[in-house]
């Protein structure tokens, strides 16, 4: 495992697949997506070893601890040799409540919904258990 004696925060992100580019990396810095011990940073920032990276990739805020400063894009295998996911698991539920929720379809032609249609769709949509 060779590793780099100073690494940018946009190829860092690259390298341990944060980001599928690194333009797209540079671009989450520039727009303030990204902070290293809590503060925001631009692309150019180096990393030091154990530094916290957080990175908003809506909805979600992800947490990174840096374990290993490396340039080169590693096999998805390798990731965790360089980087140590410390997201909370609250954060990681925020991307399951988009499958949970409720959407309902009408048939095409079916017309409006009657009052008593509506009526059942609003108690389905408040009590979804009952």
């Amino acid at each position: 495992m060779v590793q780099e004696s100073n690494t940018r925060i946009d190829k860092w992100l690259w390298a341990v697949r944060v980001f599928k580019t690194r333009t797209e990396a540079a671009d989450a810095c520039r727009k303030g997506w990204v902070k290293v011990n809590g503060l925001v940073v631009k692309p150019s920032r180096d990393l030091k070893l154990n530094d916290v990276v957080s990175v908003r990739k809506s909805p979600v805020v992800y947490s990174f601890r840096v374990l290993g400063l490396i340039g080169n894009r590693q096999p998805a295998k390798l990731v965790e040799n360089y980087a140590e996911n410390m997201t909370p698991q609250e954060e990681l539920d925020k991307l399951t409540l988009n499958s949970i929720t409720i959407t309902l379809q009408r048939d095409r032609g079916t017309g409006r919904p009657t009052k008593k249609e509506r009526r059942d769709i609003d108690k389905l949509i408040q009590d979804p258990e009952d």
